[in-house]
């Protein structure tokens, strides 16, 4: 395989201290050579070996690419109204899914995919070049397994949400709902979904639901999730833990005990300040959760009723200015922590046998993902070796 050396690198976010300065690993003037989809050398340009092909990058920042571990792209329909309302004054509940449910019932599979496609083209240009992407707006057993079979032809990290709210035609039946979502929509879904996830907050599912459904899935092989903690203080946070889940998502509202449970576990904490943004919730002390030693990472939350967003860098610096992130950390939890909230090795870093999932910037520096919020800072991305966009 031919071999391409990005070269005259102006900061090199390696994310491996052991490469460089700091927690991010920073080389300075460095150069980076992949070959097919894997990097194979990483350090100072001075050092580079000869490779077959050179790209000079003029002095820019090159990081990993971003790593979004949460994200809602099967969909159809707009909710601006919703968002409009909401600016106005109107409070957020997670009734607003109901209407986006409604919508997607109606799309053909070609309405799906061609939005998936365009939202990912998104995602790809921000720099975005690891996503999960879940269901949970079909909520019939045809419509979830038709959502997840789309989304697996475009990324493996797929997620079996069936327990995001329970759909008018069972609001008298919640029992009967949990029901089908561990039986006959699970069986429909679990050949197309890595992972399996359930809204537990106010308005959807309660504890014991949340880990009944939970339950359920790892029995079939899938990998543990949780909406936790997004409308209120609850029971999320412990049955993320209690149920191994790789992640607790949202963890807006969160107690002294919730933050201990998290920081003594191997489930990350994935923040979505898009979603606070859209909302006008309150953001999370995300400074609480790292100095008590939880694991965390940024993701966007894209969805079309509280974070219709596609860009990492605009998540970035909505955690440095409202979070308490420093932007090292932020851009650390949007690479190496979403790698981590997937449970890969192999992505959200820039080392020998990584996979060649780069961003290089229109910008010297890291920092200035957060030090110019905004501005389409992204030069190049390159997805396994392949590049997906290049700046004029």
């Amino acid at each position: 395989m031919a071999a391409t050396a990005l070269v005259n690198i102006g900061t090199l976010v390696t994310n491996d201290a052991t490469l460089g300065n700091g927690t991010l690993g920073v080389i300075e003037n460095a150069a980076l050579i992949f070959e097919g989809e894997q990097i194979t050398w990483v350090g100072p340009a001075t050092e580079a070996p000869i490779a077959d092909q050179r790209i000079d990058l003029a002095g820019r920042a090159v990081l990993p690419g971003f790593v979004d571990s949460h994200a809602h792209l099967m969909f159809a329909g707009d909710r601006s109204a919703e968002f409009a309302a909401r600016m106005a004054g109107s409070p957020y509940h997670a009734g607003g899914i109901r209407s986006t449910v409604a919508m997607t019932r109606a799309a053909s599979d070609a309405q799906l995919q061609e939005n998936l496609t365009r939202l990912v083209n998104e995602l790809y240009s921000t720099g975005i070049t690891t996503f999960e992407t879940k269901s949970g707006y079909g909520l019939t057993v045809a419509d979830e397994s038709r959502a997840l079979a789309i989304a697996s032809t475009i990324t493996p990290e797929t997620t079996y949400l069936g327990a995001h709210v329970v759909p008018a035609e069972f609001a008298d039946d919640p029992a009967g709902y949990v029901d089908l979502v561990t039986h006959e929509m699970l069986t429909a879904c679990a050949p197309h979904a890595k992972w399996i996830d359930v809204f537990c907050d106010r308005g959807a599912f309660d504890g014991d639901q949340a880990r009944a459904i939970l339950r359920a899935g790892i029995d079939q092989g899938l990998m543990a999730r949780v909406h936790a903690n997004q409308l209120q203080a609850g029971p999320g946070i412990q049955v993320a833990v209690e149920m191994n889940a790789a992640s607790a998502d949202h963890c807006t509202h969160l107690t002294d005990t919730d933050i201990e449970l998290l920081a003594g576990s191997n489930t990350v904490a994935t923040l979505l300040p898009g979603a606070e943004f859209a909302t006008r919730s309150p953001y999370p002390d995300a400074r609480r959760l790292l100095d008590a030693g939880a694991t965390v990472a940024i993701a966007t939350d894209c969805n079309p009723g509280s974070s219709f967003t596609t860009s990492m860098p605009f998540c970035i610096a909505l955690a440095v200015r409202e979070m308490r992130l420093t932007p090292d950390e932020a851009v650390w939890s949007a690479t190496l922590g979403g790698a981590r909230a997937l449970r890969r090795t192999d992505i959200g870093r820039i080392t020998v046998g990584a996979r060649a999932d780069i961003l290089a910037l229109n910008a010297p520096s890291h920092v200035h993902l957060a030090y110019r919020p905004g501005v389409d800072l992204t030069h190049q991305v390159w997805v396994g070796g392949r590049a997906h966009r290049v700046a004029s």
